[in-house]
């Protein structure tokens, strides 16, 4: 390819440091489509024959399929698919085959496919993270008023429902959807044409080429074209927060899964055993999402680390630009997978939750909240009058709940029969009607709301 220029091969360590085969060749598809939209564009414009254009066009397709058929040969001395693709093209159809690369640099030609590729990843997240808002949404409207704790500094704060709880992680997953989105709308230009950085003297149709593609548009300079991977840590700054979502939730699934907790039970499917203790139910799954969030967080770091100080514009350097983001890909597409798949399968167990909101005095701040509304006491002076209650309750060996009238009017006179009603958990959660509260008539709304959302499937 290069050899012109140089009297001796290269040594053994430098082909196979050069050599990147072994990680690029899952390009092979976008590599294909973007030269065949190269070759129709060069013929378009009268800089390749129609007959070498058909014959390259033709069996670029032929060495797709070969390719698909696994019959790819992996030559470390051609580097990476490009060149395999254009030296399997050379064996089909001859010396044609070198016009193919006529107004194209490797640089345009690497940032392109691989920019196809994340386009691609954008489009597999937004439809992984689709998968498991209706698993959330489902089991959020199956759990709509079913009552657990919700937690502050992992301490009971006060009752909300499970559908409520789910329905929190959903929220995080629109914004995610959002962020891969945006990241797709921002990377949709086309660098094909810019050339080694200079763009070139043909007389390209640039705007054909990026439409072929599915493209917006060409890129407006042929330096950054070519040195640009923001669109990569576009992709990975999305996939790692989403990964941190998709640990939070699996960090509460291990936590419900325990026996103090007992909030869910782990189907076989989502669980494993252990090899010496044969009571033992481990939440393998989830604890393995949770773990590879760190990996994915690593690479948009790698990748970071790797960009931060080259010049403009290609240097090698850009190789390594693909493990991360392969990696991330392929981790996060895993983890959304498993995780919609647990959310869908796993048992809750309502009164192991209800029993845990009922303690710990979660309804203290109704208390304060009626005498507020009520009693026409200040807030401050009325969150006092709850702490004294529980208080109460406390050396009393009772939940709040469990207090007798006259029990919380030796705490405070002005409490009356209609507060005894406030200070059950169901009472409690079915107050907080507030928009964005958890009372189930407001998570059913959320519910419906976002069931016409994702009727429109607005990823894009």
């Amino acid at each position: 390819m290069w050899g012109g220029r140089f009297q001796g091969g290269p040594a053994a360590v430098m082909r196979e440091i050069n050599a990147s085969i072994a990680v690029d060749k899952r390009l092979w598809k976008q590599d294909i489509a973007a030269s065949r939209a190269h070759a129709a564009m060069l013929s378009m414009q009268n800089i390749l024959s129609p007959e070498d254009a058909r014959a390259i066009d033709l069996a670029l397709a032929e060495v797709g399929l070969e390719i698909e058929r696994g019959e790819l040969v992996e030559d470390p001395a051609l580097e990476d698919i490009h060149m395999h693709v254009e030296h399997r093209l050379s064996q089909k159809i001859g010396a044609a085959a070198g016009r193919l690369h006529t107004a194209r640099s490797r640089n345009d030609q690497v940032a392109t496919d691989f920019k196809l590729f994340v386009r691609d990843c954008c489009d597999q997240a937004i439809a992984g993270i689709y998968a498991l808002e209706d698993a959330l949404l489902a089991r959020a409207e199956q759990h709509a008023d079913a009552v657990m704790p919700g937690f502050t500094h992992l301490q009971s704060g006060q009752p909300v429902t499970l559908g409520h709880h789910l329905m929190a992680y959903r929220e995080m997953l629109v914004r995610d959807r959002s962020r891969f989105a945006d990241a797709r709308r921002r990377m949709n230009e086309s660098p094909l044409g810019s050339a080694a950085l200079a763009g070139t003297g043909f007389d390209l149709d640039r705007e054909a080429t990026a439409a072929a593609l599915g493209f917006d548009r060409p890129t407006a300079n042929s330096l950054d074209a070519v040195s640009d991977r923001d669109f990569a840590v576009d992709y990975l700054h999305a996939a790692a927060l989403c990964s941190v979502h998709l640990s939070r939730l699996a960090e509460e699934i291990v936590l419900w899964a325990s026996q103090p907790f007992g909030f869910v039970k782990l189907p076989d499917a989502w669980s494993t055993g252990s090899s010496i203790m044969p009571n033992k139910r481990n939440p393998d799954a989830a604890e393995l999402v949770r773990g590879h969030s760190a990996r994915v967080i690593g690479d948009l770091v790698a990748l970071l680390v790797l960009l931060k100080g080259l010049p403009l514009a290609y240097a090698k350097d850009l190789q390594d630009d693909k493990p991360p983001l392969f990696d991330a890909h392929d981790l996060l597409g895993l983890s959304l997978a498993a995780m919609a798949g647990m959310i869908a399968d796993l048992a809750f167990v309502p009164e192991r939750m209800r029993a845990a909101a009922a303690a710990g005095h979660a309804t203290a701040t109704d208390l304060a909240d009626w005498l507020v509304s009520e009693a026409d006491v200040p807030f401050r002076e009325a969150h006092h009058v709850a702490g004294s209650a529980v208080a109460a309750a406390e050396a009393k060996g009772k939940a709040l709940d469990e207090l007798t009238l006259d029990e919380l009017r030796a705490v405070d006179p002005r409490i009356d029969q209609r507060a005894l009603a406030r200070l059950s958990v169901e009472s409690s959660v079915a107050a907080r009607r507030s928009a964005g509260g958890t009372a189930p008539e407001r998570v059913r709304q959320a519910i419906a709301a976002a069931r016409a959302q994702q009727a429109g499937r607005e990823g894009r």
